[in-house]
């Protein structure tokens, strides 16, 4: 029986630890933190519970062919508890509010209340997100694995969705906001996503949440890597956590193993990684095997950002009458040499596990970009917590002007940077999705494999733009398709 290796155990990981073991293969995870799950991970403090990845899980309908792959995994069934949220999130400017609520002729009607100047601008918006409810992920195999009937197939599932592209998938945020005169309204449309996104990504994320293909598994992000690693086991696979990878041992064109920090080196089959691949090219292999248009996206930061956050989670009284995510002008808040006027809170009041009776966690972020991160890397260590802890006091200043029922009700449990998604997950940048889409950029593609090295093979959100859950799902599942279809066997599992 062949033996695969897996570097890396968050959802990427897992997922192609589990398909190895369908397919027939023996299947070890090496994973460098303590617990698996990677980015998809939640924690405790102070009796709270911190949940930091799924704001929306694409694939909750029993429908598509992701969800498919979701249950084959163990993250979620016919029986799963989804949150009972029923909006994406709302815009306050000048006591005015808007809400893309996951019913949208309710968003429709209501837009059109309250900007009847922009009705033309918000019926074609809204006829778009009809539109893009046709998008899907690719989850049967990987694109350069169709043949014409697959593509014929998907053409026809995703119909609508051209129509989109045409409309806004040559333009950026920033330039849909510009189209309304609502001043609201054009903050509406540059609140949840970095302006320099394409706008179609917008349209596609409320689609996604809107069609019902996006909701949220009760217990949290950490809870389904838990069932996720657990179906792992039962299977036969084995985890071996604290265990972080050094470097994968390559001789002539073939990868023969794994070696750990402490110098104990995993002898394999197969290799597959896992991981951040800007930690992968340049020190789990050399650098020289990076694929040129990675290379390129790398280099470019302009054209191909990433995106952080500096975030607080926050204990208080749960009758807070604010649901969901809420974004808000606040008084200016300087970080390194950027300064951000407007900021998020998120109530998690939907999950009664994540707090005690009577209480909620709310979190607050301020989205954070490549220069953000440089910033926070040239502190020391006593800068940064200073400053660290200086931010979370502004903020919750900013909280209470904002919502003044708060004042005298918030307790801080904790804070983290886009240093802390690096140090704890190797994420380049700090970056919790893969690169962004930028106009006039080619969407990051490629194929999960090592030119040079027959049996080395890449998984995780960054093969393919816009990166997140789904995209390190599906990568697994196609990481260990290509051992089969290089072997010449079937590629259904």
């Amino acid at each position: 029986m062949k033996k695969v290796v897996i570097a890396g155990g968050g959802i990427a990981g897992l997922s192609a630890g589990i398909y190895a073991l369908k397919a027939g293969f023996e299947a070890e995870i090496y994973e460098k933190n303590a617990l698996p799950g990677g980015e998809c991970m939640g924690w405790n403090r102070k009796g709270y519970h911190i949940d930091n990845c799924i704001h929306w899980l694409t694939g909750t309908d029993p429908d598509t062919k992701l969800w498919q792959v979701w249950k084959t995994v163990g993250a979620i069934d016919e029986n799963t508890e989804y949150a009972a949220e029923d909006k994406f999130y709302t815009s306050i400017l000048d006591g005015k509010r808007v809400t893309l609520w996951h019913d949208t002729d309710k968003t429709r009607k209501e837009l059109l209340e309250i900007a009847p100047e922009d009705a033309d601008e918000i019926n074609k918006f809204m006829d778009h997100v009809e539109y893009a409810k046709s998008c899907v992920i690719p989850s049967d195999k990987p694109l350069d694995m169709m043949g014409i009937k697959d593509y014929i197939a998907m053409g026809k599932e995703m119909a609508d969705f051209p129509k989109v592209m045409k409309e806004y998938g040559k333009i950026s945020l920033s330039e849909l906001a510009e189209k309304f005169k609502t001043p609201v309204m054009k903050k509406l449309m540059t609140d949840y996503l970095p302006k320099e996104y394409t706008a179609y990504s917008f349209l596609v994320s409320y689609a996604t949440m809107a069609s019902g293909n996006g909701k949220i598994p009760l217990k949290g992000s950490l809870a389904m890597t838990l069932r996720i690693a657990e179906k792992f086991k039962e299977m036969g696979g084995r985890i071996f956590t604290n265990a972080p990878a050094k470097r994968i041992v390559i001789e002539g064109n073939r990868a023969t193993g794994l070696e750990l920090a402490d110098g104990t080196v995993v002898e394999a089959d197969e290799v597959i990684t896992a991981v951040d691949t800007a930690f992968l090219y340049g020190n789990l292999i050399d650098r020289k095997y990076m694929p040129k248009d990675l290379k390129k996206a790398y280099e470019n930061r302009k054209a191909y950002p990433v995106t952080s956050g500096f975030q607080i989670a926050c204990a208080i009284d749960a009758d807070f009458s604010e649901t969901g995510t809420v974004v808000f002008d606040c008084e200016p808040l300087s970080i390194g040499d950027q300064k951000y006027e407007r900021m998020s809170v998120k109530s998690y009041a939907y999950d009664k596990s994540f707090a005690p009776e009577g209480r909620t966690v709310l979190q607050a972020n301020v989205v954070q970009s490549d220069e953000d991160y440089r910033y926070w890397e040239s502190l020391s260590k006593e800068e940064y917590k200073a400053k660290k802890a200086e931010l979370s006091e502004q903020l919750v200043e900013r909280i209470v002007k904002a919502f003044p029922e708060l004042d005298g009700r918030i307790e801080i449990l904790d804070c983290w940077t886009p240093l802390t998604y690096n140090r704890y997950c190797n994420a380049y940048h700090g970056s919790y999705m893969g690169f962004v889409t930028t106009v006039g950029n080619k969407q990051m593609r490629f194929k999960g494999v090592v030119k040079g090295v027959s049996n080395l093979f890449v998984a995780g959100q960054w093969v393919m733009s816009p990166g997140g859950l789904p995209i390190a799902l599906v990568s697994g599942k196609f990481a260990v398709q290509r051992i089969l279809r290089r072997d010449k066997k079937s590629i259904d599992i």
